[in-house]
């Protein structure tokens, strides 16, 4: 099996299995939460998306990523975290505008996710940072997806 098919296999796999563990574990935990608790706990994987600067990182990528990816989806997850952060902030302080910034955290974030998507053909080059898009990537898709059911279930 190809490098390619063996990142879409892992990635495929890992989002199956988070997809069950939203549906079984956390979906149902979620709807005894408050509506800002449960973006909240949502969002909270994401203030860590900083991490994927490591593509910036010689010796942490097998070889120095393409500029057009790399650059993209390190400062992409980086202005992610830092959105999620504030939007973490807003929601615990009762900020009136907290469900904007929710917005916009999670369209910045999970355009970020699929513009990194389509390049997958820089997995050959991912080196140690392999485990971030087939593990946590998935995670990330998955929550944002349960972040717009609920911030979509909550405008109507």
């Amino acid at each position: 099996m190809d490098t390619l098919a063996i990142f879409g296999l892992q990635f495929v796999l890992s989002l199956v299995v988070w997809g069950l563990i939203a549906k079984w574990l956390v979906a149902p935990w979620i709807e005894t939460k408050s509506p800002h608790d449960a973006l909240f706990w949502l969002t909270l994987p994401h203030a860590f998306r900083y991490m994927g600067m490591v593509f910036l990182v010689p010796g942490v990528v097998a070889r120095p990523l393409p500029g057009a990816f790399a650059i993209p989806a390190a400062y992409g997850d980086l202005v992610t975290a830092v959105l999620a952060l504030l939007a973490l902030i807003a929601l615990r302080t009762g900020w009136g505008r907290a469900l904007a910034l929710v917005w916009l955290f999670n369209i910045v974030g999970t355009v970020d996710l699929l513009n990194a998507l389509r390049q997958a053909s820089v997995v050959t080059d991912f080196g140690a940072a392999w485990y971030i898009p087939t593990l946590f990537v998935p995670l990330l898709l998955v929550t944002h997806f349960m972040i717009f059911a609920r911030l979509l279930r909550r405008a109507r």
